[in-house]
């Protein structure tokens, strides 16, 4: 008898090991999986949210800065008018070619219309030099305050020594088409 009783309480003690096993195994499925997913998720998007917070801190720190940059941005653009804005370039590229010593060929302007309601010109230029004048020419460009962009460049050797060089320069320039938006409110 005691044994019958020694095996029927080992068939219990079993049978409470497998549904222990089974409780966990479910338990494991349907809850501690899924919360520790949910948790590794939510710690995800915290961080995600802290740099965005930290991202955006900065930006409104850094705020009255790229305020006077852009208004300095906007300033130097071309004026409203297309033909005005294309008569300011084509005296730049003048002034340019003039204090660098350089011969500019031809100047190809035009117009293009972006989607976002702006004006871009487009210049193709071609001029001819030595390296420093044409080098002191591109200088110019870069550093003149209008809104101009160096799109391309090409140079070529118009000699077997390279002294005299062939600039085919493509420039884009920036005029605004809308007024500028009213100061943000807080």
């Amino acid at each position: 008898m005691e044994a019958a009783m020694n095996i029927k309480n080992r068939q219990q003690l079993l049978t409470l090991a497998a549904l222990v096993a089974v409780a966990l195994f479910v338990g494991d499925r349907l809850l501690f999986s899924p919360l520790v997913s949910l948790y590794k998720s939510r710690a995800a998007q915290l961080a995600e949210l802290r740099q965005r917070v930290t991202t955006g801190e900065r930006l409104l720190a850094r705020e009255p800065a790229i305020r006077n940059r852009w208004a300095h941005m906007r300033t130097n653009t071309l004026p409203a008018n297309p033909s005005e804005a294309e008569q300011k370039v084509l005296r730049s590229f003048d002034l340019w070619s003039q204090a660098s010593r350089i011969s500019v060929t031809s100047i190809t302007p035009q117009w293009r219309r972006e989607p976002e309601d702006y004006l871009t010109l487009l210049c193709r230029v071609d001029a001819s030099g030595s390296l420093p004048a044409l080098s002191r020419f591109l200088y110019d460009i870069e550093h003149d305050p209008m809104a101009l962009k160096l799109e391309s460049l090409e140079l070529t050797a118009r000699d077997k020594d390279g002294q005299q060089l062939t600039l085919a320069l493509l420039v884009s320039g920036l005029m605004l088409s809308q007024p500028e938006p009213a100061a943000r409110r807080e």
